[in-house]
């Protein structure tokens, strides 16, 4: 199955393999993607879906160094780029929307922005910038309820600027600790108004988004990666993370969300995902789910073969194995990644690694 075509009537894809989002920071220029980008994801696009690295919706969500964003022409023309080498290999590709929030240094912020949160709370830990090293997280500045409407709008207008640079849809990042996950996860939103104080107030952010995207771009191009149980960032699981995540995903299949992308680290340390509560989180959901979590080809189709997903998303390999899909399949020793190079500017670690003999 794996290796297979999937259509479920509105999403088609050469195969059921999806090259996960990773974060790569090649964006040098003004956080516009660029003809290496462009040559990096055409050398993966024979997967059947490659979903991009995470790319802010805003100048105030670029929290990392050299990431991209989608805000302006600029960047929708060097994502055009991309989008038409991903299409010349076959696959279709979306864009991953992480609004890095709090997640932030100020050092990698351009002029006029700030980073912003729920609150007003420092994420613990440090974060790399180029122009001075290791730097604490910055201070967030918390959004009132009244600048909600704005935040809403620049997720739209990204939303149709992918549309613009011929992306085939969006996947909203409301996991690992970014800015739709601060509002979702109990340990980091401790409001107490319209956006907080309940599981039902901590849904309404990413609801509000979804619902807009969807009106304005369509449903069958927005997609949503969640982590219930995911560490990162400061977040943790909470006392009714499950009931409020099978809410969550309820009311976005009930808004037509084209699939459901759950992410799993525990391949890499992170807790467990209970699997009796992603049987119920995939039975709460119409559209198709992403299975993930350090996947193999052989739990890879047993995943898709006992229905436990419909797609199925390799990260790491991908990086080091541009034509993974084909090693795969054919049992092809896989090329180990130099970490060193996951994320520094230029091609070495990035588009050097050779093709299987």
């Amino acid at each position: 199955m794996l290796f297979d075509p999937f259509d479920n009537g509105r999403l088609r894809l050469q195969n059921r393999i999806v090259m996960a989002p990773m974060t790569r920071c090649r964006a040098v220029d003004a956080n516009t993607p660029n003809a290496l980008m462009a040559e990096y994801y055409g050398q993966r696009a024979s997967a059947g879906l490659l979903i991009t690295e995470g790319t802010s919706p805003s100048p105030d969500g670029l929290g990392y160094a050299r990431i991209p964003g989608l805000f302006n022409a600029a960047q929708r023309d060097g994502w055009r780029l991309v989008t038409d080498a991903a299409h010349a290999g076959g696959a279709k590709i979306f864009i991953q929307f992480m609004h890095c929030g709090r997640v932030s240094a100020t050092a990698n912020l351009p002029a006029g922005a700030r980073a912003v949160g729920p609150v007003a709370a420092v994420c613990p830990g440090e974060m790399y910038t180029d122009t001075a090293g290791m730097q604490p997280h910055a201070l967030p500045h918390a959004l009132a309820e009244a600048e909600i409407p704005a935040l809403v709008a620049e997720f739209v207008a990204a939303a149709r600027l992918a549309v613009e640079a011929g992306f085939d849809g969006i996947e909203l990042h409301a996991a690992n600790g970014y800015l739709l996950e601060q509002f979702l996860n109990a340990n980091v939103n401790t409001r107490t108004d319209a956006y907080g104080g309940s599981a039902a107030a901590r849904n309404r952010l990413v609801l509000e988004v979804a619902r807009a995207c969807v009106d304005a771009i369509g449903a069958e191009r927005v997609g949503i990666r969640v982590s219930p149980y995911g560490v990162f960032n400061s977040t943790g699981a909470f006392e009714g993370v499950e009931e409020q995540y099978l809410a969550l995903a309820r009311d976005l299949s009930d808004i037509g969300l084209v699939y459901l992308h759950l992410v799993d680290h525990s391949a890499m340390g992170a807790p467990e995902v209970p699997a009796d509560f992603k049987a119920r989180l995939q039975a709460a959901f119409d559209g198709a789910f992403i299975a993930s979590g350090g996947l193999t080809v052989a739990t890879a189709e047993a995943a898709l073969t006992e229905g436990r997903g419909d797609l199925a998303a390799f990260g790491r390999p991908f990086i080091s194995n541009p034509d993974l899909v084909r090693r795969l399949q054919d049992g092809l020793p896989l090329t180990e990644p130099d970490a060193n190079t996951f994320y520094t500017p230029g091609a070495a670690g990035y588009t050097d690694y050779p093709l299987a003999s």
